[in-house]
């Protein structure tokens, strides 16, 4: 095993996660202040799981995200 190469895919994909992830909470955010269903103070709660079933990985992360 390459450390090296293994650390450059890991912030590739970490990279393509993080872009992709701020797209669907913008976009999700948007169409939920449109429909109302968010006022927009709201403080939102968040959940990713990582998952690498190869290596018997399963990392739930939560948070909160606020709008206003």
């Amino acid at each position: 095993m390459n450390e090296d190469t293994l650390n450059m895919e890991i912030r590739k994909y970490l990279k393509t996660v993080g872009i992709t992830s701020q797209r669907e909470i913008e976009h999700g955010v948007s169409k939920a202040l449109e429909t109302g269903l968010l006022g927009g103070l709201e403080t939102i709660g968040v959940k990713m799981t990582l998952e690498v079933p190869a290596i018997g990985i399963s990392h739930c992360i939560e948070g909160k995200i606020a709008l206003e």
